[in-house]
Formats: structure tokens, C-alpha cells, sequence
């Protein structure tokens, strides 16, 4: 018999050099940190107005039931999604989180070994991980300087072998989206087996949908997939759910391989409450459209380079170090996203848009800051 080999050393190699993912800090680690009461967090794209009351008063129905098991497919969930987006039911795959539509995507229709995707840098890091933890060759091309796409770039990637393309619009971290007809132009010039993967996570806080949004088109397409996520507009970030829209074939596939009981009960019903709060989802839309004109406008007052956006953040160039002012916030209770670590970006920063009192105390902050330099 051979020497014992520790499990820990059989591990795949593309685990081994896996780095995990790095999240901004929390609430309670600022507050911990710097001996704060109050913490404005304007870091990780959340929903300004919390939670819709309708899921609020849905989770508190539904808690009973947490020990049962939900139905296979969360089918009323989809039924509610279909009617809110005006897409057909059979197209619908529901994930815990549109991380896990994502993953499902790459399992589906990527080899190891001889796929490849393709995406821009920088893009959604976890387009990169999964492709990598299913031994799938990950190929990207950068943005432009002004971070709008190069789609040629993009498409000197793109292969026969090549089984996905990933695009997110509006894109993170610059709230950078273009418009349809720039999408379909790629699309008419990928493989026929090439699945064009359309990230629409913000897509709710675009004012022009039909200029911006593929998902009203998705039925005139067999290779394109558009995801949704219910973290950002409809505030469920901390429960986890999105969904893919797509070929209802593709969709049977993914259904096939899914965990079961993947999207909690609690979830859906949370899901299906919040698609029915039209209040809550007008407010958010005023709140962060008015506020992402207020923080542009004081914010180039400032000197600041602010990047246009269409989502629910927007990135700037500070006048100064990047990290240099993301440490004095946080000296005053506030978080956002300094960019220098994943994108290489010392001077930019992201900003999500919060309520008007948050987003007036940051103003002041910065004022403050640059004020004493």
C-alpha cells in the first residue's frame, strides 16, 4: 500500500490557489474599529430605503412555516416574476442569489479543458472564480479608458471554443451601460454555440429601459440569457435570490442539475411580496435617481471626476489619494468602496447612492476632508 497522502494535499489544483472573496467592511467592524455609535454605509450598492414592508409583513407570515421545505422550482415565485417582467414563465430559472444562476450557466455549457468565457477587466469577480473552480479557461479584454466597452477587443477573444460571453450593463463600477443596439451588434458576431450572457443586476435604476435593457428581447433570441438579481432595487440583498431569463431549453437544463430547495422559503415569498410593492419600488427609483443627480453635481463642485451612471452608484476620480480619503470617512462613520484593491485604482472610488440625509452628511464629510488639506 502507498504512503498515506493527507486529504489536504488531494485537494484540485484549481482550488489550491483559490483566493476567497473580499468583502468591504461591515457595519459593526467600522463601528468596532473607530469607536462609532452611527455608521452610514454607502459601500456595497444596498437598497437607500432597507426593506420593502410588504416582505417584511410576508417573512413574518411565512416564519412558521421555515421547517417545511418549499415546492421544487419555487413555481409561484416564477409565476410573479413572469407577470412583473412581461416574460414568459418557461424561460425562468430562480437561484439562490444570480450567483448560482451563473454557476448552473458555466456547469451547463462550458468543457473543462476546452471551453472558454469571456468577459471585460474589470468585470464581476465571480464570473472569474466559477469559471475557474470548473477548470474553464477565463479570457478578458479590457475596457476602454473612459471604462466604455471595446467590443472589437472583446471579440479577438471569442473562439470557436468559447461558450460564453459575459457582459454586465449597467456595468460596476462604473454605472457605465450601452445601448441595446451595441449588444446585439456583438451578438450577431459570436459563435452560433456561444451563449452572450447579459448581467442586467442595476438594470432596474436605468430611466430608459427600452434604450438600455435586453430582457424585453429575449424571446427573439435562442443564445442570449439575461440576469436579474432582487438585491439592489427590491432590497432582499441578505436573503439571496435573482434569476436568469432564457431559451426555455437552456432553462430545462438548468433546472435539471439545480439543488432542489436551493431559494428558501422565506425567500420566495419575500421575492413575490416585494413585485407587488409598486410604492416601495417607485420610491426607491425617486430616491436614488435624485440623489445620484445630487452626489454628481457636488461632487464635480468638489473637483471631482465623475464617471456617468445609470445605476444605483457612481464611480469618481477624488482630487486626491483614494485611500487617504476612504480612511477619513470611515474616522467619520462612513463606507464606501476605494477601488485600489481588484481594480488597481488609487484615486477612484465608488459611491452607492443613499437616502438624501446620508447622502448630504457624505457632501460635508469630504468638504470637511479636503477642506483641511
Amino acid at each position: 500500500m502507498s504512503s498515506k497522502l493527507c486529504v489536504c494535499e488531494a485537494i484540485r489544483d484549481e482550488v489550491k490557489g483559490f483566493s476567497p472573496y473580499t468583502a468591504g467592511k461591515s457595519i459593526d467592524e467600522v463601528k468596532q474599529a473607530y469607536g462609532l455609535d452611527t455608521i452610514i454605509k454607502l459601500a456595497s450598492n444596498e437598497n437607500p430605503l432597507g426593506t420593502s414592508p410588504r416582505v417584511q409583513d410576508a417573512i413574518k407570515l411565512y416564519a412558521d412555516y421555515a421547517f417545511r421545505y418549499g415546492q421544487v422550482g419555487t413555481p409561484n415565485l416564477i409565476s410573479a416574476i413572469a407577470q412583473h417582467f412581461h416574460i414568459h414563465e418557461d424561460s425562468i430559472v430562480t437561484g439562490n442569489g444570480s450567483d448560482e444562476v451563473i454557476d448552473m450557466l458555466i456547469r451547463v455549457k462550458a468543457t473543462p479543458g476546452k471551453s472558454n468565457i469571456v468577459a471585460f477587466d474589470p468585470c464581476f469577480s465571480m464570473y472569474q472564480v466559477l469559471s475557474n473552480l470548473c477548470a474553464v479557461e477565463f479570457r478578458q479584454a479590457q475596457l476602454k479608458t473612459d471604462f466604455t466597452f471595446d467590443w472589437d477587443a472583446l471579440l479577438n477573444l471569442v473562439d470557436d471554443n468559447t461558450s460564453i460571453v459575459f457582459i454586465t450593463t449597467p456595468d460596476n463600477p462604473s454605472g457605465y451601460a450601452p445601448p441595446v443596439e451595441e449588444i446585439l451588434s456583438l451578438h450577431s458576431k459570436l459563435p452560433e454555440s456561444c451563449l452572450l450572457v447579459v448581467d442586467e443586476a442595476y438594470m432596474d435604476f436605468a430611466e430608459d429601459l427600452e434604450t438600455y435593457s435586453m430582457l424585453p428581447r429575449l424571446a427573439e433570441y435562442e443564445n442570449i440569457c439575461v440576469l436579474r438579481t432582487f438585491s439592489k432595487c427590491f432590497g432582499l440583498a441578505g436573503l439571496r435570490l435573482g434569476f436568469g431569463a432564457m431559451h426555455p431549453n437552456l432553462a430545462e437544463y438548468l433546472r435539471r442539475i439545480r439543488a432542489p430547495f436551493s431559494v428558501n422559503v422565506l425567500a420566495e415569498q419575500a421575492g413575490i411580496a416585494v413585485l407587488s410593492d409598486t410604492p416601495f419600488i417607485e420610491e426607491t427609483l425617486r430616491v436614488t435617481r435624485e440623489g445620484r443627480e445630487y452626489l454628481t453635481n457636488e461632487l464635480r463642485a468638489l473637483d471631482f471626476t465623475v464617471y456617468p451612471s445609470l445605476a444605483n452608484f457612481i464611480m469618481v476620480e477624488a482630487p486626491v489619494d483614494g485611500s487617504y480619503l476612504n480612511e477619513e470617512l470611515l474616522k467619520r462613520g462612513l463606507i464606501i468602496r476605494p477601488l485600489v484593491k481588484g481594480y488597481n485604482l488609487p484615486k477612484h472610488l465608488r459611491i452607492t447612492i443613499g437616502t438624501a440625509h446620508e447622502n448630504q452628511v457624505l457632501i460635508s464629510a469630504l468638504k470637511e476632508i479636503l477642506n483641511a488639506e
